[in-house]
C-alpha cells in the first residue's frame, strides 16, 4: 500500500480521503482496491500459503517479533495518523503502538504450544495424536477505534499458527493501515504472507462477500459493529467457515456499598472516558447501590471536571473529537432522550462539532435508551440499585456480554457477583478496559462468541486432526 500524490489524484479515481475530525481537513489520501484487486490478493494469499506454512513456527514467531521491532520504531509516524485520522490523544495512540508490540511478543511466545503434537491415551497397539495444522487463506477485518492494536491483533494469532492473511483495513483511518502494511513490508515478511488492503466504503459490502466466499479463504475474523457482525456470521454458515467475532459492548461496572469508592471512581473515569468511550470494552453502564451513589458520583464528577478536553495533538489533551459530528449528534439525541425521561445531567453533555464533553448522567432506567443502546461516547450512565441481587439483574439486562467489573472489598462478595454476570470477560476493582496478549478475549450474546488471546487463539487459526499409527510389533 502507498499513499498518493496531489498530481496522482486526478488520474487514480479510486482514492479514499479521510478528514480530521477536529478540523474538517483531509488528512489522508490512500489507495482504494476493488474488487479484482482483492480476488487477485487472495490468490497470490493461496500461492504464498505452502511455503510460509512449512516455515518452523519458530522462524514464523521470528517475523512477529520483527514486525513488533517495526511497529516500535514506526511509532512517530502512527500516533501522528491516529490522532489526524480518529482523533485519538495522544496518550491513547501512544497505548497502540506500545500495545501492538507488546502483543505481536505475546503471540511469539506461544511457538511452543505448535512445536509438537498432543499424544492421547490409548491402547498399546497404536500411537494416537492430535495435531494442530495451518488453516489456509485468513481473512481479518478491523476497526477504526483502535486501529493499530486490533489491526495487529488479526493478523497475528493466524500467522504463527502458519497462516497466509489479508488484513481489510478501516476506511476512517486508512494511513494508520497503510503504515501497518509498509511495517508488514519492512520486517522482511516473505511476498504476499501478509496483504492489507482498503476498499471505498460503498463497495466494502460486496468485497467482503466475495472474500468470505472464496473457496481459500478458510477462516474469518472481525471486530466491529454486532450489526455488521451478525451478517458476516450468516454468510460464513453459508459457506461452512468458521468465524470469529468480537463485537459490540455495554459493559456494566457494579459498584457494592462496600468498595473503595476513591479507586471505583478513578477506574470509572477511566473506563468511561478513555478514548472518548469509544472502545469495545468502555464503562457505560455504571451500577451502584444506593447508600454509595452519592458519595461516588460526587467523587467522578471531581475528577471528571479535570478532562482536558481539547487538541489531540497537544499532549495535555485527555479528550479529543468523536469520530464525526454525526457520531456526536447521536449522542445529544442519546442525552436528550435520557433528560426528557427523568434522568439528571450531573455534568458534561456539551457538543461543539464532533468534539463532546465527556458526561455524567445519573438516574438512567429501563425506559431510556441509553440503558439498552450501545453508547460508543463519552457518557457514563448511573443506575442505582437496592441489593446486590438487583444489581446483577440490572448489568445482565443488556443484549450485550463483552465486559464487566465489580468493585468490593469482600472477596467472596465480590466473586459471587462477578461469577453471576453473563460477560466473557470480568474485571474485579479494576477497570472494565483492559486486555492481555496471553487472556482468552472476547464475548458473549451479542458481543460475539470465539476467543482472540494465548492459547485460546490458536484454536481459532488451526485445524486439529487425528492422526493414529500401529506401532511396530
Amino acid at each position: 500500500m502507498i499513499a498518493l500524490t496531489s498530481s496522482q489524484l486526478a488520474a487514480e479515481p479510486s482514492v479514499i480521503a479521510r478528514k480530521n475530525p477536529a478540523t474538517g481537513d483531509v488528512v489522508s489520501r490512500e489507495i482504494a482496491h476493488d474488487l479484482a484487486d482483492c480476488l487477485r490478493f487472495v490468490s497470490h494469499a493461496a500461492a504464498a500459503f505452502p511455503a510460509w506454512s512449512a516455515l518452523a513456527v519458530d522462524t514464523r514467531a521470528d517475523y512477529l517479533r520483527a514486525l513488533a521491532d517495526q511497529l516500535t520504531a514506526d511509532k512517530d509516524a502512527l500516533c501522528q495518523a491516529m490522532c489526524d485520522e480518529i482523533g485519538a490523544p495522544q496518550k491513547w495512540a501512544a497505548h497502540n503502538v506500545a500495545f501492538a508490540a507488546r502483543l505481536l511478543r505475546g503471540v511469539a511466545d506461544q511457538a511452543d504450544a505448535l512445536h509438537h503434537p498432543e499424544t492421547l491415551t490409548t491402547d498399546n497397539a497404536i500411537i494416537s495424536q492430535a495435531h494442530r495444522v495451518p488453516c489456509g487463506v485468513c481473512l481479518g477485518i478491523a476497526p477504526w477505534n483502535a486501529p493499530l492494536i486490533l489491526g495487529v491483533r488479526a493478523i497475528a494469532a493466524p500467522l504463527l499458527c502458519g497462516n497466509t492473511v489479508l488484513l481489510k483495513g478501516n476506511e476512517i483511518a486508512p494511513r494508520t493501515f497503510r503504515l501497518i502494511g509498509d511495517a508488514v513490508v519492512r520486517a522482511g515478511f516473505p511476498q504476499d504472507v501478509v496483504q492489507v488492503f482498503l476498499s471505498p466504503q460503498e463497495e466494502s459490502e460486496r468485497i467482503v462477500d466475495a472474500l468470505i466466499e472464496h473457496p481459500v479463504v478458510r477462516r474469518v475474523n472481525f471486530t466491529g459493529s454486532t450489526r455488521i457482525g451478525r451478517r458476516i456470521a450468516e454468510l460464513c454458515a453459508t459457506h461452512l467457515k468458521r468465524p470469529l467475532l468480537e463485537l459490540g459492548g455495554q459493559a456494566p461496572m457494579v459498584v457494592l456499598d462496600d468498595a473503595d469508592l476513591d479507586l471505583a471512581a478513578s477506574e470509572a473515569v477511566k473506563g468511561a472516558y478513555l478514548n472518548q468511550g469509544q472502545i469495545c470494552m468502555s464503562t457505560e453502564r455504571l451500577i451502584v447501590q444506593n447508600d454509595v451513589a452519592d458519595v461516588l458520583i460526587q467523587k467522578i464528577e471531581k475528577l471528571r471536571r479535570a478532562l482536558v478536553v481539547g487538541d489531540p495533538n497537544d499532549a495535555a489533551t485527555d479528550i479529543g473529537p468523536v469520530i464525526s459530528i454525526g457520531a456526536a449528534e447521536r449522542l445529544s439525541g442519546l442525552l436528550s432522550d435520557a433528560v426528557s425521561k427523568g434522568a439528571r445531567l450531573v455534568g458534561g453533555g456539551r457538543m461543539r462539532d464532533a468534539f463532546f464533553d465527556p458526561t455524567l448522567l445519573d438516574g438512567v432506567e429501563a425506559d431510556m435508551r441509553l440503558y439498552t443502546e450501545e453508547t460508543f461516547g463519552p457518557i457514563l450512565s448511573v443506575t442505582r440499585v437496592a441489593t446486590d441481587q438487583e444489581a446483577v439483574t440490572v448489568a445482565n439486562d443488556s443484549d450485550y456480554g463483552l465486559a464487566a467489573s465489580v468493585f468490593s472489598e469482600n472477596p467472596n462478595r465480590a466473586d459471587q457477583i462477578a461469577n453471576q454476570i453473563h460477560t466473557g470477560i470480568c474485571h474485579i476493582n479494576r477497570c472494565t478496559v483492559d486486555d492481555d496478549p496471553l487472556a482468552p478475549f472476547g464475548g458473549v450474546k451479542a458481543s460475539g462468541y470465539g476467543r482472540f488471546g494465548g492459547r485460546w487463539a490458536l484454536d481459532e487459526f488451526t485445524e486439529l486432526r487425528w492422526i493414529t499409527k500401529r506401532k511396530d510389533p
